[in-house]
């Protein structure tokens, strides 16, 4: 009976120390660029060069993992049309660590179409605030508006395309004269173009 009682509460007890070595987590929020929470990206908790916990987060780019033993981990994140990112050394100790806005992931170019450029007066001098539109040149010559933005301070543009073969037309217009250029695309990258007002700054 003696020996039932002893092996019961060295049973309990072992238990006890795995639940107690297992007691430290972590969560956090992956975030573009932009501040706003990714849906669906990759968690990968790793140790020692064995990964050890996955995750996923979700709507709102939240996720928690919990059941890590103390010590220090590499946090690795991705999803799709971002580079990956990685935390090493992240230690992990009794509860949930919170990693807040740490997980950013940056805009991998090589999957996304970059229209880009800049607007200038016809003397060669930026142009600011120009109103810049994308639109997608059909086969029949129609087209289809797809962007529009304004030139920042420094006449510069910039849209973002999923890959694919299209023909993008660019407009810079600022009051009432414009100027346009056709885009041929045919894989990822990034396009520039020059777009010339026949005008001068002192016409603004």
């Amino acid at each position: 009976m003696i020996r039932s009682i002893t092996f019961l509460f060295a049973v309990i007890f072992a238990f006890a120390g795995v639940s107690f070595a297992q007691s430290g987590g972590v969560k956090g929020k992956v975030k573009a660029p932009n501040g706003n929470g990714i849906a669906n990206a990759s968690i990968s908790i790793s140790q020692d060069g064995k990964e050890v916990k996955t995750a996923t987060t979700d709507g709102k780019g939240e996720f928690k993992i919990s059941g890590l033993s103390e010590g220090k981990y590499n946090v690795s994140f991705d999803a799709n049309g971002y580079s990956a990112g990685t935390l090493h050394g992240v230690e992990i100790k009794k509860g949930i660590r919170d990693l807040g806005d740490r997980l950013i992931l940056s805009l991998d170019r090589g999957n996304f179409v970059f229209v880009q450029g800049s607007v200038f007066f016809k003397e060669g001098s930026s142009v600011t605030g120009a109103k810049v539109q994308l639109e997608q040149v059909n086969s029949d010559g129609s087209t289809k508006s797809i962007a529009s933005s304004f030139s920042n301070s420094s006449g510069e543009f910039s849209f973002r395309r999923p890959p694919g073969t299209a023909r993008y037309r660019v407009t810079a217009k600022l009051k009432g004269i414009s100027a346009s250029k056709d885009i041929d695309i045919e894989e990822a990258a990034i396009y520039r173009v020059a777009l010339t007002l026949d005008m001068s700054r002192n016409d603004r």
